[in-house]
């Protein structure tokens, strides 16, 4: 393999786990895993929350597909992306976002400003009904997503949502 194709395999994974990331987080999440996630949304004491399981079975991806990528090459290199994405993750979200690990910088301006703001507003809502922003990389402008907040909060735009203690999410919950 070419240089060029790692890179593109490693980009191309980086891209990939966004989307992935994406989806995970507002369908499952945000979904039937809520018992899981619901720990990220709470005050908890402790270094550790319920929702980390989630990197630890998500890890086992990566972790396989290096094994494998001893025999064949590519699949080395796409868990090398998983796991670029997984790097940038855990700066974005868990030290820059949530400040764990004592990471204190708040960015005045620039793109962390608007990820900083983008998951703030995320976790504006109290349940898993009616969030905002949720991927990781990719944010929109906070006035679209105080917008979509608010219709959300509309009772004339809202979706009647099961009662919370309900895993069960309608399709039509996503607006």
């Amino acid at each position: 393999m070419t240089w060029l194709e790692k890179l593109a395999i490693v980009v191309s994974m980086v891209l990939f786990m966004e989307c992935f990331a994406w989806a995970a987080h507002r369908y499952v999440m945000h979904g039937w895993g809520w018992g899981w996630h619901k720990s990220h949304h709470e005050e908890h004491e402790g270094w550790f929350e319920k929702n980390d399981l989630y990197a630890v079975v998500f890890a086992i991806v990566p972790i396989v597909l290096f094994i494998v990528g001893l025999w064949w090459e590519p699949l080395w290199w796409a868990a090398l992306g998983i796991t670029v994405y997984g790097g940038i993750y855990a700066f974005v979200h868990d030290m820059l976002v949530h400040q764990r690990g004592g990471f204190r910088w708040v960015p005045k301006r620039g793109y962390f400003k608007l990820l900083l703001q983008a998951h703030r507003l995320h976790h504006a809502v109290q349940g898993k009904h009616g969030t905002v922003s949720h991927g990781f990389l990719f944010a929109r402008k906070p006035a679209v997503l105080k917008a979509q907040l608010r219709a959300n909060a509309d009772p004339q735009r809202r979706v009647a949502y099961p009662v919370e203690t309900s895993d069960a999410m309608p399709a039509a919950a996503d607006q």
